[in-house]
């Protein structure tokens, strides 16, 4: 029997399907799969992928929605020792074209309706030697996944692996408006459970006999690392195709959901939806939430109408996992430690220092540096960038905090100011690089967020316009379909006459969204 003291995910799987094989390990639709079946096709696919000349460590990309066949291929990847590198399904062919360059993705998985994308940018990527259909048996072009895999067997494989080698490449965006391929090793989804559990806390915890739904997408650092806490603990995901409000709630009643993840918007969604209420949520005994603060209006709502428990997580794709918690017994509405982070879970270590590096005392804010045993292993093929985040195993996260005498993390302001629109983050960089390059009109132009209740923040553009020339909120929307995905496109826009900037021509963000913050 595999031993389960083994810290990487394919042989975790591989002690549940043993151990417990009928197990319900994923629900997606009306379909459930066991852990024994999952074990099996998994290892159907990595023997496929191994039959398709695949090298430890080739990347394999996937393109298309959440469903029980991707968290397959997922697993397969580990087991064939190959990496998987999830693409958002919102990008556009540009992005997606970004993405499989930096990669070098050898095999890509496809949904049929994504399938023109790959078509555009396919011809300029030789390297990119096969496209599997994830639609039906048969695809529009060769073969569909289920008879992809289906002549290979079921036996499994021992690919070798350890807890510090690559499972997954994630890609996020920087400040330099690319996005990096964040390398995540297997340990990523046991450190912070086994010292969580070593520490005989539960602030947040993963159970056997949970029913956990995973709302926040896949393709997202958090969504999969969701999923896989819940396929580490074996327990049963049940997994959405896509986040819908709606269809959030009917899972949570249909199912008896004990636990789930997901950003403030989404937890605001869902409650307004008719069907909200402590009956239909009565199964739920933790909700946990990141990417964004709580507002105490939704918070107190949570704390006097319904029973679960609340823990807010601060974490990041480079972080590998939760760095701190604010764990269910300081979700006090009104209280000052409600509006933190929380404090460094067991293993980790939060610092905030100044720009010379120095540790700063208590109450004055700085940057936050983390040391997380979980971190990323690199950014993919960019080790300058790497070195400049990851120093001496401590992170610099581009987020400015301050601590209070007790440790308790309260984050400020995004020193990178990165935009969390309902859980996605947009960097402005990439958007005003995008709008500079759709309309000639544009000389110069700042993004920054807005706050916003339903969704947390909104994209607003402050455009400064060419002598001269004009241009309307409309034209400029326009002319960014299918330049970057919809949810990065601006839905506020403002003309200036000229953008705020410091004594070496840096454009001041912070003067601009103040006033911005005040009136949205």
């Amino acid at each position: 029997m595999t031993d389960p003291t083994v810290q990487t995910v394919h042989t975790r799987l591989a002690w549940h399907a043993k151990r417990r094989p009928d197990h319900v390990a994923i629900r997606c639709e009306d379909r459930e799969v066991t852990y024994a079946a999952l074990h099996r096709e998994s290892n159907q696919a990595a023997h496929a992928l191994l039959a398709a000349g695949l090298r430890p460590g080739t990347r394999v990309a996937y393109l298309g929605r959440e469903s029980e066949h991707y968290y397959a291929i997922a697993l397969a990847c580990a087991k064939a020792a190959v990496v998987l590198v999830p693409i958002n399904w919102r990008l556009t062919s540009r992005e997606v074209d970004h993405v499989l360059r930096d990669s070098g993705a050898e095999l890509m998985f496809v949904e049929n309706e994504l399938r023109s994308i790959v078509d555009r940018v396919r011809s300029d990527l030789p390297w990119l030697r096969t496209v599997i259909s994830m639609d039906s048996a048969e695809g529009r072009r060769g073969v569909g996944f289920l008879a992809w895999k289906a002549t290979y067997p079921v036996t499994n494989l021992e690919p070798g692996t350890g807890p510090g080698d690559p499972f997954l490449q994630m890609y996020t965006s920087g400040t330099t408006g690319l996005p990096k391929g964040v390398v995540l090793a297997h340990r990523t989804y046991f450190t912070f459970a086994v010292n969580m559990t070593l520490a005989g806390l539960d602030w947040i915890d993963w159970r056997p006999d949970d029913v956990q739904l995973v709302s926040f997408p896949g393709l997202h650092s958090g969504g999969m690392a969701w999923f896989m806490f819940g396929i580490v603990a074996g327990a049963t995901n049940v997994v959405m195709r896509m986040f819908v409000a709606e269809e959030a709630v009917r899972l949570i009643a249909k199912h008896g959901v004990t636990n789930t993840f997901a950003a403030p918007a989404m937890l605001q969604m869902m409650l307004d939806e008719p069907a909200a209420g402590p009956d239909g949520f009565r199964s739920l005994r933790k909700v946990v939430y990141g990417g964004a603060p709580m507002p105490t209006k939704l918070m107190r709502r949570f704390v006097d109408e319904f029973g679960c428990e609340l823990a807010q997580m601060y974490a990041s794709a480079e972080t590998g996992s939760v760095v701190t918690c604010l764990p269910p017994a300081e979700h006090v509405p009104g209280t000052p430690r409600a509006g933190s982070a929380g404090r460094a879970c067991p293993g980790n270590r939060v610092r905030i220092v100044d720009q010379d590096g120095k540790s700063l005392p208590p109450g004055e804010i700085g940057q936050i540096v983390v040391y997380s045993p979980a971190h990323f292993l690199a950014y993919w093929g960019n080790q300058e960038a790497t070195e400049a985040v990851l120093k001496d195993d401590w992170l610099h996260m581009p987020d400015a905090g301050y601590l209070d005498e007790d440790g308790y993390l309260f984050v400020c302001d995004r020193i990178n100011d990165m935009i969390i629109v309902a859980g996605q983050n947009i960097y402005p960089v990439e958007v005003e690089n995008a709008i500079y390059a759709a309309h000639p009109a544009v000389a110069e132009v700042a993004v920054v967020g807005v706050s916003d209740e339903r969704w947390g923040e909104n994209v607003k553009a402050v455009v400064v316009l060419r002598a001269g020339q004009s241009a309307t909120p409309r034209e400029l929307m326009a002319a960014l379909r299918g330049r970057i995905a919809n949810f990065k496109i601006p839905t506020q826009w403002k003309f200036a006459t000229s953008l705020p900037r410091n004594p070496t021509g840096k454009v001041l963000r912070r003067v601009l969204r103040d006033p911005i913050r005040s009136d949205s």
